[in-house]
């Protein structure tokens, strides 16, 4: 089974470099060009199967643009949402203590939003359910900057200053390989 996960193309507020979580906005220009890429890109690649993706405006653009261009079925999976930024959600990205929250691994993101341990089991789950689901299956999944970054840690080991810094830009792409016996291997 090989696990593909993918960011959104991009928002206004990806471009303006303010903090986009729960607020369900839409892709820019720039953003549709991305998907029309990623798509082309997935559809020259040819090995997949279904798109899982989450709710959100942005997400759901970009893997319908992919399941239009590949004709690939969609699941909404609500799991895959983004992170829930509580008070830093519309903010700059540069906001004071933004980026310390996200390795405050057992404090709600900007007070009011969620723990990395809220979204950690909440993307963890999602993924033992999609890998005992899907196990006969190749899965792309569309979702966000900050599940993109929990999904990396389901598969491999990342120190808090690593976790920190790791980015995936809009409509970025990673392989994973699920072995039979459980073994997760990371692809680029």
């Amino acid at each position: 089974m090989r696990i593909y996960s993918a960011r959104h193309g991009e928002t206004d507020y990806n471009s303006r470099e303010i903090i986009l979580g729960t607020t369900d906005i839409p892709l820019n220009e720039r953003g549709l060009s991305q998907a029309e890429a990623l798509a082309d890109k997935i559809a020259g690649m040819g090995n997949i199967d279904i798109i899982i993706t989450s709710p959100m405006k942005r997400a759901l653009k970009t893997a319908e643009i992919i399941s239009e261009k590949t004709g690939l079925p969609v699941i909404s999976e609500v799991r895959l949402r983004e992170w829930d930024y509580g008070e830093f959600e519309g903010r700059s990205r540069f906001t004071e203590g933004f980026p310390e929250n996200k390795v405050d691994f057992a404090v709600r993101m900007g007070s009011t939003g969620e723990s990395l341990l809220q979204l950690a089991h909440r993307v963890y789950s999602a993924l033992d359910d999609i890998i005992k689901d899907h196990n006969d299956k190749n899965v792309l999944l569309v979702s966000h900057g900050g599940v993109c970054r929990i999904i990396e840690t389901y598969f491999r080991d990342m120190a808090s200053g690593e976790f920190l810094g790791w980015f995936m830009g809009n409509c970025g792409l990673i392989e994973y390989i699920v072995s039979s016996g459980s073994e997760l291997i990371r692809q680029k």
